[in-house]
């Protein structure tokens, strides 16, 4: 965890803390290129378990806080988190050094920051993927929450219509980490896209791994472990040649499976354009399945630092940017001719709301 600048506070443990910074550096804060003049705004993030190289969520997330942070002229400080038992005193420590926002990355911190926003009320804290609404009663636990949701199943819908016009064997497929809301957001819209494209073109397009809710092929968790290899092949022994992993790095279990096969099977990806994030896939990526996690965290750290922070949920949708589907890039040339141009018109329906798609969003 960079700890580059700190703002000193009264007391204790942080006075400490921000004083041996200082020491060891030889010298006082340089002055923000912002605004010409010394700026004490501290932005921080906490990565969950996968780490802020996942070359997915948590990693778009940093970039954003980091980008925010180089706008404002400060630097911000990152800790990730190897387990789940850290969370909570991660970000105990965060707020012990004087962090003005704390960005937390993923639902799986909801608890932990639910619980240090309470005790902390004078810190912003910013929440990816997860409403904090623990009481279940429509609204943030605390008032000094922002939560930061994309309704992916509109981009994911838009994948799964490409991806019916795409597969060769009339069958496509998903799995996921694990069957929260946010993972089984992308499966779901994915599933209706394939189905509308299925009766719209009175095509026989089948979609393997899952059939809703809860209901489908699991990893158990967000690693690439066999787990994830292992859900992939199932996957491809059922025929499909399209793929969709939904759960971070866990896509990189199929990378596997997809070489151990030997067959001519398509990736998309999730979260990030992983063509652009991890050049391993840029053979077999056919799209990804985008949350503009890096434009929407830097928003609301950059409003933060300007003492403009507001907690009103952001979603984001199709119509504002907030997701969207990546180039095809390599299968530019492997794709329909006329897929783009039907793509525009369906993202244009779900937008206008003539094409609807059902999510725990859009409710």
């Amino acid at each position: 965890m960079k700890k580059n600048i700190k703002r000193a506070v009264a007391g204790g443990l942080t006075a400490l803390v921000t004083s041996a910074a200082l020491t060891a550096c030889g010298e006082a804060p340089e002055e923000s290129s912002a605004g010409g003049s010394e700026s004490d705004f501290l932005p921080c993030i906490v990565s969950d378990f996968g780490g802020f190289d996942d070359k997915s969520f948590n990693q778009l997330s940093k970039q954003g806080v980091d980008k925010a942070a180089e706008e404002l002229g400060v630097e911000a400080n990152d800790v990730e988190s190897n387990t789940e038992s850290d969370y909570g005193p991660n970000l105990e420590n965060l707020v012990a050094e004087g962090c003005d926002t704390i960005v937390t990355v993923g639902f799986a911190l909801s608890a932990a920051t639910i619980e240090t926003a309470k005790a902390n009320p004078d810190v912003h804290f910013a929440i990816i993927d997860d409403a904090a609404d623990a009481d279940m009663d429509g609204k943030p636990d605390a008032e000094n929450i922002k939560p930061i949701l994309y309704d992916t199943a509109q981009a994911a819908f838009l994948a799964g219509y490409l991806a019916a016009d795409y597969t060769k064997t009339g069958v496509v497929g998903t799995y996921g980490g694990q069957p929260f809301p946010t993972v089984t957001i992308f499966m779901d819209g994915f599933k209706q896209g394939v189905e509308y494209y299925a009766k719209e073109k009175g095509k026989k397009v089948k979609v393997v791994g899952f059939s809703g809710g809860d209901k489908g092929v699991f990893t158990g968790g967000f690693e690439a472990n066999e787990a994830a290899t292992n859900a992939a092949r199932q996957i491809i022994d059922q025929n499909a040649d399209v793929i969709l992993p939904v759960g971070g790095p866990i896509y990189q279990g199929a990378l596997t499976a997809i070489e151990d096969s030997g067959k001519d099977i398509a990736l998309i990806g999730a979260d990030a354009d992983v063509y652009e994030t991890d050049p391993n896939t840029q053979d077999v990526v056919l799209t990804s399945i985008l949350k503009n996690m890096e434009q929407s965290t830097y928003d609301t750290v950059v409003a933060a630092g300007n003492g403009e922070f507001d907690s009103t949920p952001y979603i984001g949708t199709l119509e504002n940017d907030g997701v969207g589907l990546a180039p095809f890039h390599e299968f530019e040339d492997k794709v329909s001719p006329s897929i783009s141009e039907e793509l525009e018109t369906v993202k244009a329906g779900i937008i206008d709301g003539s094409i609807k798609v059902d999510s725990y969003l859009s409710k």
